[in-house]
């Protein structure tokens, strides 16, 4: 890979994906798989003037260690300095770049249930930050490769060629050519588009058939808005948070799902991998899952706390899209949501109530947002996917047929 591509990458990331702001703090997260590339992204948050970049390193066989030999009231405290630097990011609201590398099988064997509980109870104490940041500060997850990741997705080939192979994929899943940043406006003006067409209609149930079994009806905010593409802080900073992204996205009204949804697509949950699997859904509630692989470990999902049973999101992406049409089953949701019809486990977003910044957090909860410590997307898209919305008005509308855009 050419040091000009990663450059572009890099400067991709940051001026269209968080959008740096002159004397804004970054705050990377990374694991220890591309030192370099990390370097390049902090050269360009400071060319677009960042005051200070900080990177956060990760690593999973360490994770592993922890979750094996410390004790679970250990794992499971959050600490003061720790706090004080969630207080810390509160006041100043720095910029947040994920780069991904994780291997999706990296934390296989460990204690999930040891792990899921100290996961809750550590974000027990951050919701209550995470929720005063929400829609206050630019946000976005990127990949770069490891090893690990690579040989999963390439399992016949050699490490240095799986890793160059999945550079490219990821690069051109990431619309990263010649002039990204332009690619990205004209990428950002359609999907706009296809939120206003969605909008328009005043959509007030959507209804999800495929031949595969699903067959699922879900509820909509009656001022509930679809939202694609880039989309702005309450301060008016435009920024987009997945690099990629092809979705087109609401958060339903809790409590009004009916039916079962099957999985397209393996779903990465907490360094293991689940797969194929269905939820079946009553008022809804997440009441019934199935999976041939990990089912346990889908039954922890749905019961980290009450929220994370209901939905959060439904995603609208085409079958014929750029990451599916590749051929490449990335096993990491950030690009497997992006080729197929989605759903979201837990937290819904409170950006896709109209004028959500005239309410309370707790008024938005009431409208129907749903509210969950965790955010879990599952691919529910195939070929033969179709989507019906019934409008507000009494009108049926077919939205996706043949799992592509019916208009």
């Amino acid at each position: 890979m050419t040091k000009k591509t990663l450059k572009n990458y890099a400067k991709l990331i940051a001026k269209s994906g968080v959008n740096v702001q002159k004397g804004q703090e970054v705050v990377i997260t990374a694991e220890t798989d591309q030192p370099e590339f990390v370097a390049l992204v902090a050269e360009e948050c400071y060319k677009l003037g960042a005051k200070r970049v900080v990177v956060d390193w990760c690593y999973q066989p360490l994770t592993k260690l922890n979750v094996k030999y410390r004790t679970q009231r250990d794992l499971s405290r959050v600490e003061e300095y720790e706090e004080a630097r969630l207080k810390y990011r509160l006041e100043t609201l720095p910029a947040m770049i994920h780069l991904h590398s994780a291997d999706p099988d990296g934390l296989k064997g460990i204690n999930q249930d040891k792990y899921s509980k100290a996961t809750q109870a550590i974000r027990n104490v951050t919701k209550k930050y995470r929720d005063q940041m929400d829609n206050k500060y630019q946000w976005c997850i990127a990949a770069v490769p490891s090893v690990a990741w690579a040989k999963k997705v390439f399992p016949n080939e050699r490490k240095s060629k799986a890793v160059e192979m999945l550079w490219e994929a990821i690069l051109y899943a990431s619309r990263c050519d010649d002039d990204p940043i332009a690619a990205w406006d004209s990428h950002n003006k359609n999907l706009h588009e296809k939120c206003k067409y969605l909008n328009d209609l005043k959509i007030k149930t959507l209804i999800y058939k495929a031949s595969n079994g699903t067959d699922l009806r879900v509820g909509m905010n009656e001022d509930g808005e679809f939202l694609g593409g880039a989309h702005e802080t309450l301060q008016g900073i435009e920024y987009n948070a997945n690099i990629p992204s092809e979705e087109v996205f609401v958060s339903p009204k809790k409590g009004i799902a009916e039916g079962i949804v099957y999985s397209s697509k393996p779903l990465s949950y907490q360094g293991e991998v689940i797969d194929n699997f269905s939820i079946r859904f009553e008022n809804g509630k997440a009441v019934e899952v199935k999976a041939e692989k990990n089912e346990e470990l889908l039954k922890k999902l749905i019961s980290m706390d009450e929220g994370s049973s209901y939905l959060g999101e439904c995603a609208l992406v085409p079958y014929d899209s750029p990451i599916r049409n590749s051929g490449v089953l990335f096993y990491t949701t950030l690009f497997d949501e992006n080729a197929a019809c989605h759903f979201a486990l837990g937290r819904g977003f409170t950006n896709t109530i109209k004028d959500y910044d005239k309410y309370t957090l707790e008024e938005l909860h009431e409208k129907g947002i749903n509210d969950s410590m965790i955010h879990v997307d599952f691919m529910i898209g195939t070929e033969d996917l179709d989507i019906t919305a019934e409008t507000f008005d009494g009108k049926k509308v077919q939205i996706f047929k043949n799992g592509n855009w019916a208009f």
